[in-house]
């Protein structure tokens, strides 16, 4: 399994793990001990985890998050999602070939009634929203419990390895996410009314105000006066031919194998979306090891943040805007993509269409909210409240201030709060839910002489690291907002400390020195991938904001402070003074792909799977609602379009989507109706049964 496992990353550590044994199909492996089963699987180089009952297609990972349900094995004879359930030493897992068999045993179990806990607040989600409403509720003595399917705190924060934008005094600017999940947690466990149940699964919300929930292998009630949401996103899916095929899976999920397993999914990747996930995947990706052939949007401009695309092309990768994926391509798993321009009324333009070979496409095209447990519970007359993207889709720094917002409502609610909650914590969150403004070029004038920082940012979004970090305070931001582009206030104060280079989150801040000589100045250049592409005297291909390569030049130092800015190194190169200011990074990816061939046919959009469940076409969706469906219920009964495991968690985007392009006014379309559970669940489980005689 070595080949698929990372062995070196330049911002984690690689971990000491007890090796253990488990049986795929009859064959024996090797996995690490608690790593789920998916990660074992890809950790082996295992791709393709059963066949559909349908059409007998492949089937593999989509979310790593346990919302779609495509990774569905056989574990010690019960079908189980490999995203979520850990290996054990000696298991026997076994792909999915077509309908997972019953148990042979039918004799019916004495059920059990699974205990009731009270509680004063209960927090779905134990992500950056979920652990700062804790941490308020906790502060006020209130009596909490929050509950998280992962084996850890964090949610998505435990997948970022780079350092985050927003405000440094309210939301840990400058700080990688994994870093700021063990300072959330820390403070959360010094709190003594907060409990925390991991491995604990909400599964639905119930009219008596109950909230089922797996804890382990058991089912437990839980009673609170109120309830907040916490629960996160999950990722959306894409329609085009190939969609799911093995290979092609959300961003989300790339970045948990790579960041939090340390598997290498991956030799070879192309990127669907230029949105902050698709853009920060990119660059996870060559952190890790792979390759990053192109990353594509549909719009004429990325949606991110400026900096994390001009990192991307600074690096080598180029990126295609105002381009689509057409399909992916391969029989049992994904052997190449095909692309294509699109024009102003977002048409394929004929005759761009390009093949790449990539063993992955990663989706990056969204998030949905994940709020049914929210509007159940509104349904059914709930105290409930809601933070983070369960609310509304937003960067991580906006959740953590909108969980401590309704930490505190809830508290007040409660009446163990009587203070105000401060007016301008909805404008900070606000500012941090903003999107990126147009780019600016040219306001600042370089000075030419002494040493001072060069700002490659030119888009204001939140962000203020580099002038907390300035020791003389030189560093100040356009309007003294942390919207507003950085600049140096004097020139003459800069010292070369080089802080403002290490924690820019962006890598968007260099360093020109003209001291020892105004010809050819030594320019610093932060750079977090692998040391050996950057030793003492080899040769470095410098690029400039938009990743063309301005020349090779030896490194002359490398610089790190790994107690204060741990991974970010700062390599110094010496050029010609025409270049320094032009220099922005250093490229990693210096050949350019060809494709591999001219793609011409297009292929029909009816093929496109929409629910990836049942395998219902757009085509069979289309038909109905020309034949008159308006009810997404009927629909489910008419083709089972969103009847499958996953509940209509992916297809149901795509579906309301297809209204639209039939000219449907969505006021017109009736929703499904959703039920419990949200979440699969042994009938032996809520039996009481699962694991042992009695519950816990």
């Amino acid at each position: 399994m070595s080949e698929w496992r990372i062995k070196k990353h330049p911002i984690l550590s690689i971990p000491k793990r007890k090796k253990i044994g488990f049986y795929w199909n009859g064959s024996k492996y090797q996995a690490y001990e608690d790593e789920v089963i998916s990660s074992a699987l890809f950790a082996n180089g295992i791709r393709i985890f059963g066949h559909h009952a349908k059409d007998n297609s492949p089937q593999g990972m989509f979310c790593a998050n346990g919302q779609c349900s495509q990774c569905l094995v056989i574990a010690d004879g019960l079908p189980v999602k490999s995203c979520m359930t850990p290996v054990k030493e000696g298991m026997a897992v076994e792909s999915v070939e077509g309908l997972p068999r019953l148990p042979e045993d039918d004799r019916i179990p004495v059920m059990k009634e699974a205990p009731v806990r009270d509680v004063e607040v209960l927090i779905l989600g134990g992500g950056p929203a979920g652990l700062s409403a804790g941490i308020e509720l906790g502060k006020v003595g209130v009596d909490t419990l929050i509950v998280d399917d992962k084996n850890n705190l964090g949610g998505k924060l435990v997948l970022q390895t780079h350092k985050f934008f927003g405000s440094v005094e309210d939301s840990y600017a400058g700080t990688r996410g994994f870093e700021i999940a063990g300072i959330l947690e820390q403070d959360l466990k010094k709190l003594d009314s907060v409990e925390i149940w991991l491995n604990t699964t909400a599964v639905g919300v119930f009219s008596d105000g109950i909230i089922g929930v797996t804890k382990g292998k058991f089912y437990r009630k839980i009673r609170p006066k109120k309830l907040l949401v916490a629960t996160g996103a999950r990722e959306k899916m894409l329609s085009f031919p190939g969609n799911t095929l093995p290979g092609v899976y959300g961003a989300g999920a790339f970045q948990t194998l790579v960041n939090r397993d340390l598997v290498k999914p991956s030799k070879k990747i192309l990127i669907v979306g230029g949105g902050n996930v698709g853009l920060i995947a990119g660059y996870h990706a060559i952190q890790a090891g792979t390759e990053v052939v192109a990353l594509i949007e549909a719009m004429s401009h990325v949606g991110g943040y400026k900096v994390h695309a001009d990192k991307l092309k600074r690096l080598g990768v180029p990126i295609f805007t105002s381009h689509t994926v057409v399909s992916a391509n391969g029989h049992d798993k994904v052997k190449s993509v095909t692309i294509a321009g699109l024009d102003k009324d977002w048409k394929i333009i004929p005759g761009t269409h390009k093949t790449y070979d990539v063993d992955t496409v990663l989706i990056a095209v969204g998030l949905a909210e994940v709020n049914e447990f929210f509007y159940k519970a509104v349904e059914w007359g709930m105290d409930v409240f809601s933070a983070g993207d369960s609310q509304e889709i937003a960067e991580a720094s906006a959740a953590m201030f909108t969980g401590r917002i309704e930490g505190l409502k809830v508290a007040r609610s409660l009446g163990l709060y009587t203070g105000e909650i401060p007016e301008n914590w909805n404008k900070k969150v606000a500012i941090l839910k903003s999107k990126p403004g147009e780019p600016v070029y040219g306001e600042d004038t370089q000075v030419e002489e002494g040493v001072m920082p060069i700002f490659h940012c030119y888009q204001e979004i939140p962000c203020n690291p580099c002038t907390f970090v300035c020791p003389v305070g030189a560093i100040k931001t356009k309007r003294d907002e942390i919207m507003g582009l950085p600049y140096i206030e004097d020139a003459g104060m800069c010292k070369g400390c080089m802080s403002c280079v290490a924690v820019c989150p962006g890598l968007a801040i260099t360093l020109i020195d003209y001291r020892e000589d105004m010809d050819n100045p030594i320019v610093t250049l932060p750079y977090e991938i692998w040391r050996d592409r950057v030793e003492v005297g080899r040769k470095i291909p410098i690029a400039d904001d938009d990743g063309a390569i301005l020349g090779y030049y030896p490194v002359i130092k490398v610089i790190s402070n790994q107690k204060k800015y741990p991974g970010t190194l700062m390599v110094q190169v010496q050029v010609e003074r025409k270049v320094a200011g032009k220099a922005a990074g250093i490229c990693i990816q210096e050949k350019e792909i060809e494709p591999s061939e001219i793609y011409e046919r297009e292929p029909p959009p009816d093929d496109a799977i929409i629910c990836r469940c049942e395998r219902v076409t757009a085509g069979e969706i289309r038909t109905a609602i020309r034949n008159g469906v308006r009810d997404m219920n009927q629909l489910k009964a008419l083709n089972r379009a969103g009847m499958g495991a996953c509940g209509s968690k992916t297809c149901r985007p795509m579906i309301r989507r297809i209204f639209k392009d039939e000219g449907i006014d969505l006021k017109d379309v009736t929703d499904r109706t959703d039920r419990p559970l949200f979440v699969e669940v042994p009938i032996g489980t809520l039996a009481g049964m699962r694991g042992g005689d009695s519950h816990e």
